[in-house]
């Protein structure tokens, strides 16, 4: 198991010290650095900055959002950000929710999976240097009955094949991913409860006669570093009740759905109305401490290298640490236990 840093939405006010935590991470010989989108800072600028100041550690979103780009436009931007960066791109992709796709992009939030499914196929076409002819039910190219041409890619990507993950989060979505991506990112992955979501992955890898050797279960984790670990939870309640509560609607909010899967039903139904209702410092304090510590990294070095061994022995190989501490130099420290901490525990 390796490690990475997520850096989250870009423009929060931060930025200079994210940078300078992409640094610190290519520094520990971290793997991997994401960047998020959601309707502010957009993945690619970002990364392809902070590929230019960083010199090892691989650049990956996570994700960009399937309706906000045709895949054309993707495979055009994966095979920049792979050649700008040397081949240290990582492509992962996600279908964003109804809120965002239908409010912010104008794309009908229909028909996910095959859209999704369709969407990887055209990408990975196109970034094969494949003249892109498709007909299929979400996307034709080029378009019937007008002027339009079957093209080809003309920029060369350094490696052969830019892996491509996908964020999934629901039962469908999940078999998908063992079917056709490369890695998974799951978001409040918790080792106590990841069995059933694993097996929904080898069930897809089954279907489509594939082996799951080599495929990357990238996790991002909250790390919260301090003597008291139930104190450091305290960190993460506002970032799980906003996820929980009012990431989504009261009818369509996936992360709520995945809550109740792991047993909390209950407690993320709480959540949910206290958030919606504007209660957020009601919201935070109903989280449960146990959804927390099972979803996260919290305490001190050792009970850090603990978590890690059961995130290595449920199937993690790039174990995702975003840290959730009240200053950079608080951060930066964070990304050093985390380094010395994988190594203590011997999943390295």
């Amino acid at each position: 198991m390796r490690l990475g840093l997520n850096l989250g939405y870009w423009g929060a006010g931060n930025d200079a010290a994210n940078l300078a935590l992409a640094k610190k991470a290519d520094e520990l010989d971290y793997a991997v650095v994401w960047a998020a989108e959601a309707y502010g800072s957009d993945a690619p600028t970002v990364l392809s900055w902070v590929a230019a100041q960083t010199s090892r550690i691989d650049v990956g979103s996570a994700v960009f959002q399937i309706p906000a780009r045709t895949p054309a436009m993707t495979a055009m931007t994966a095979a920049t950000l792979d050649t700008l960066s040397g081949g240290r791109f990582r492509l992962g992709l996600g279908v964003s929710g109804p809120q965002v796709s239908e409010g912010w992009h104008g794309v009908k939030f229909a028909s996910p999976l095959g859209r999704t499914r369709e969407y990887v196929e055209i990408v990975r076409k196109a970034l094969s240097r494949h003249r892109v002819k498709y007909e299929g039910e979400h996307f034709q190219l080029p378009l019937p009955g007008g002027p339009g041409k079957a093209l080809t890619l003309t920029v060369h990507p350094v490696r052969e094949e830019i892996p491509v993950y996908l964020a999934a989060i629901g039962p469908k979505n999940l078999e998908l991913t063992g079917e056709i991506a490369n890695g998974w990112l799951p978001v409040f992955f918790s080792p106590e409860h990841a069995g059933e979501q694993l097996k929904l992955i080898q069930a897809g890898a089954d279907k489509a006669g594939r082996s799951l050797d080599g495929f990357d279960v990238v996790p991002t984790v909250p790390l919260v570093v301090g003597d008291d670990w139930k104190a450091c939870a305290d960190a993460v309640r506002g970032y799980a009740a906003l996820y929980i509560g009012g990431m989504g609607s009261r009818e369509k909010n996936f992360y709520n759905q995945l809550a109740c899967r792991m047993g909390f039903e209950s407690e993320a139904a709480d959540v949910q109305q206290k958030y919606l209702g504007r209660d957020y410092e009601g919201a935070m304090a109903a989280v449960p401490l146990e959804f927390i510590d099972a979803t996260s990294l919290l305490g001190p070095k050792e009970r850090i290298a603990e978590r890690m061994q059961a995130f290595a022995g449920a199937g993690v190989t790039t174990l995702t640490v975003a840290p959730s501490m009240p200053d950079p130099e608080s951060s930066a420290h964070a990304l050093e236990v985390a380094a010395e901490a994988i190594e203590l525990a011997g999943v390295a």
